[in-house]
């Protein structure tokens, strides 16, 4: 019976194995659903097509969807196409929305004064060009002074959320942009609701969103069009990786331990089942030795992780022990050192053949997360393609309008 069990099992995760394989890995700009409401027939922008899909609903032709109900009043007819032709003309005067909390958020438009905790949101904003509609920040992005020296001057309204509601209403918003969770979206909307200030959820945290979010900001802020360069040149990364990593099988994907803390031989954290990093390690051509631990954030110990033997040791380093890159290769040498020389660990594959890898964590979240899924697919597989350094040049330099920065993000450099 329990090899019987058992058995069951392997087959069950061989099975879900390659379903992934078959999937693409990462949502392109194609491939998104827009969900703004007028977004008729559920592409990824609203144009002369949608209008058509309305009429269509109304003439019987079509299926009905939730977004073409553009105006949200529960019912679909001519309103619902004015909307439409005053979004694409750019002169609605109300936009409404699904964010990234699914929940229905109105904006009156035009918006022109913006809250921005979270630095990877206001990293979209120079994306977009828009960073003279950014009125308040927080500390965090204060701190980044060599990524954000245009929002040095702007108040504060926290530590890395928002905290300061007294602060922020005094700033008259159009709007805010903040977590799901931090703080919890509730409360926002309880601090805020009573001023008139709408908040929305836009995070640019998960692989598989921030291509829409990104559109939708665009929407948002009223910059249709200026994310068009780059999700074309996210989607031609993405693609490389995909056409790389499906072709893959099983035994050429690299067993892998993602350390994401170290307290002791005894207490060592890293990613499990749900967590993005195990996520995007599949999806960039490795196997994560934690995969199946039930908890997201799993603490485990040294002798858990000799018995693994892993192929491939990698560890992130957080923005709390790294600003962004090191200055120069003598911390991550020390670093890779302490690693290696942990009681035991000389025996790990890892260690033995010298594929222990540092990864600076601001390449693994936000609009240039596709340079750190190159990283992961580059480390893991050296014969990969691609040069991912040379896409974040194009990132800082193309994008962010900034000097690419003599630092090293990754080491031992791929």
């Amino acid at each position: 019976m329990v090899i019987e069990m058992l058995s069951k099992t392997r087959i069950w995760i061989l099975l879900a194995w390659l379903m992934l394989c078959s999937l693409p890995i990462l949502a392109c700009g194609s491939d998104l659903t827009l969900k703004i409401y007028g977004n008729a027939n559920l592409d990824d922008t609203i144009d002369q097509r949608d209008v058509d899909y309305v009429e269509g609903i109304i003439n019987g032709t079509q299926e009905y969807s939730e977004l073409a109900d553009a105006n949200n009043d529960g019912n679909i007819g001519q309103e619902d196409i004015a909307q439409i032709e005053d979004i694409v003309a750019g002169r609605e005067t109300n936009l409404i929305l699904k964010d990234t909390a699914n929940r229905t958020v109105s904006i009156d438009m035009p918006v022109e004064r913006v809250i921005v905790p979270s630095g990877l949101t206001a990293e979209a904003f120079k994306v977009l060009k828009a960073t003279e509609k950014v009125v308040g920040v927080s500390n965090a992005i204060h701190e980044k002074t060599y990524f954000f020296p245009e929002f040095a001057d702007l108040p504060s309204v926290g530590g890395w959320k928002i905290e300061d509601y007294e602060a922020a209403i005094s700033l008259d918003p159009d709007l805010v942009i903040s977590y799901e969770k931090w703080p919890p979206i509730s409360e926002a909307e309880e601090k805020l609701d009573p001023a008139g200030i709408p908040v929305v959820v836009l995070e640019f945290t998960d692989p598989n969103f921030v291509t829409e979010e990104l559109v939708k900001l665009s929407y948002i802020l009223g910059t249709n069009g200026a994310e068009d360069r780059y999700i074309q040149w996210r989607s031609g990364y993405e693609r490389q990786i995909d056409d790389y990593v499906n072709n893959l099988s099983r035994d050429e994907r690299p067993s892998v331990f993602l350390e994401t803390g170290f307290k002791g031989l005894n207490d060592v954290g890293t990613y499990g089942e749900g967590a993005k990093g195990s996520l995007v390690l599949e999806l960039t051509g490795g196997r994560n030795i934690a995969a199946n631990m039930s908890e997201a954030y799993p603490h485990v110990d040294s002798e858990w992780i000799i018995t693994e033997n892993p192929e491939v040791l990698m560890k992130y380093v957080y923005s709390s022990e790294l600003d962004w890159g090191w200055n120069s290769t003598d911390e991550p040498e020390a670093l890779i050192e302490e690693i290696s020389s942990r009681d035991g660990w000389e025996s790990i594959d890892a260690v033995k053949n010298q594929r222990v890898y540092l990864i600076s964590n601001e390449l693994m979240t936000g609009l240039d997360s596709v340079v750190g899924y190159l990283y992961w697919v580059k480390l893991l597989h050296p014969e990969f393609a691609a040069d991912p350094t040379e896409a974040y040049k194009e990132y800082i330099t193309d994008f962010l309008g900034m000097e690419f920065p003599d630092l090293v993000f990754v080491f031992p450099k791929p």
